[in-house]
């Protein structure tokens, strides 16, 4: 897996902050404690979760901007103290390493860690770019690279459902008050999540191919789920382009696996895909690895996503 850090702009996150803590102070100021259960999200997965699972007991902030690639967040002062603030944090760990290191330094009473509500499963080796991308690095990557754990676990709805559970749980015993909703909101989730599983495993059992390019390796547990082969262009900048020798590869594998598309991401320079898919002959489309929603897909939500991932997959794959 190739959990690449990319640089996207973050001017707003300052402003997201400052209104988030400002609305919390507010409500303390006003009322001793606020009404509703304050939870800040790290980044988009575990922000629809919140919301999902707390419906209208929750006020729920999150610390990645829409439209901003999560991996590189890097906190404001005031984001930072607005986690002292919450009720409750909801973050997946190894993801985000700014969040991990100020979420173990905040006063939040409940800290909820995704990935510890669940399994996470290595997927290959990845190499984490931290900025350096010479050829020393790429050609001895540490153990840590080769065996890291892959954290999108969000992309496999029975995954993502395990997860909803024990941020149900967590809920109910932060706030016992509403323990009831909580539970009739996450078991509605867990029936949404296990109906799309169904529809991924049934759109996907008849293919032409199993294999499937794509230029972000964040997709390992649904290619797992389902039976896929992901192949990701690894190893490479956004903006760089693949080497002759990656893409005789590629080529070769196209040939041999029947494969069509090279997927891109939302939050990436398609550059990368294009250049491959020019050179291989092959279609490109959009595969998002849903970490945010873009202003492209404002009104869409988790769901709406997965399922046009299902149908840009079933499109490549040639589903009978």
């Amino acid at each position: 897996m190739n959990v690449r850090r990319h640089l996207i702009p973050t001017a707003a996150v300052t402003a997201l902050g400052l209104a988030a803590l400002t609305a919390c102070s507010s409500d303390s100021a006003d009322a001793g404690n606020t009404d509703k259960f304050d939870v800040v999200a790290s980044f988009y997965p575990m922000q629809f979760l919140a919301e999902q699972i707390g419906g209208d007991h929750v006020n729920v902030t999150t610390l990645t901007e829409p439209g901003q690639e999560p991996h590189d967040l890097e906190l404001s002062t005031k984001q930072t103290a607005e986690l002292q603030e919450a009720d409750a944090v909801l973050y997946l760990k190894s993801l985000q390493p700014a969040v991990d290191e100020a979420v173990a330094q905040a006063g939040a009473k409940t800290k909820i860690d995704a990935a510890s509500l669940t399994e996470l499963e290595d997927h290959g080796s990845v190499e984490h770019d931290h900025g350096h991308e010479g050829e020393e690095h790429a050609e001895e990557p540490s153990e840590e690279e080769e065996h890291a754990l892959d954290p999108h676990l969000w992309l496999d709805p029975v995954k993502y459902a395990e997860v909803a559970k024990g941020v149900g749980a967590a809920f109910e015993k932060a706030d016992p008050d509403h323990a009831a909703d909580y539970k009739k909101n996450t078991d509605a989730l867990v029936g949404k999540l296990n109906d799309l599983d169904t529809q991924f495993e049934d759109g996907l059992r008849n293919t032409r191919t199993k294999v499937f390019f794509t230029n972000h390796a964040a997709f390992g547990y649904l290619a797992e789920r389902y039976g896929l082969t992901q192949e990701a262009i690894s190893g490479l900048d956004p903006e760089s382009e693949p080497s002759p020798a990656r893409i005789k590869e590629l080529q070769e594998e196209a040939k041999a696996d029947g494969v069509t598309t090279v997927f891109y991401e939302t939050l990436v320079s398609d550059k990368t895909a294009k250049t491959l898919a020019k050179d291989a002959g092959l279609k490109t489309d959009v595969l998002d690895p849903l970490e945010g929603i873009t202003d492209k897909s404002e009104g869409d939500d988790y769901f709406q996503v997965m399922e046009s991932n299902l149908g840009a997959l079933k499109t490549a794959l040639g589903a009978k």
